[in-house]
């Protein structure tokens, strides 16, 4: 049922706009969730294409925490373990993984596009709602300034 903004009154509206900053803000927070996690996956996919077969024994840094290192060397350039999720790594072949990652991209692509048009929809409904509200305070205002200059008669 579409109602007529217009047909609105002032906290009527108020409350309508309080009701979309939430939704707004739950829309955008989720469609950034899923970008950095699209993020994480793109780095993953990327990093996988420095296992060839001529860095086959070169030498690395092996993080053990986000800022410790320890030396290493590249023994397996055809094997990886993924994060599948909820603490579980499955062994694949770079190729594989490769197509995992590009999948869940794909798939994290999607979902970002299914919200992006419920997001803009809240964005302009609110932006209405301001604008009907601007009106009817301008009209407001302007019934009160013309009620003051009349004014009460002396006779």
């Amino acid at each position: 049922m579409a109602v007529n903004l217009a047909d609105l009154s002032l906290p009527q509206l108020e409350g309508l706009k309080t009701q979309l900053d939430p939704e707004i803000e739950f829309l955008t927070s989720s469609i950034s969730q899923l970008k950095v996690v699209q993020t994480k996956y793109v780095e993953a996919k990327d990093s996988l294409n420095v296992l060839n077969k001529n860095n086959k024994g070169k030498e690395l840094l092996v993080p053990l925490t986000s800022s410790m290192y320890v030396p290493g060397s590249l023994n397996d350039v055809e094997n990886v373990l993924v994060d599948v999720g909820t603490g579980y790594y499955v062994e694949k072949k770079v190729e594989d993984s490769k197509a995992f990652f590009k999948r869940k991209i794909d798939f994290l692509t999607k979902q970002i596009e299914k919200i992006q048009p419920a997001l803009q929809e809240k964005h302009a409904m609110k932006q209405a709602v301001i604008e009907v509200m601007n009106v009817k305070i301008q009209q407001l205002q302007q019934s009160q300034q013309a009620s003051q200059m009349v004014g009460p008669t002396k006779a």
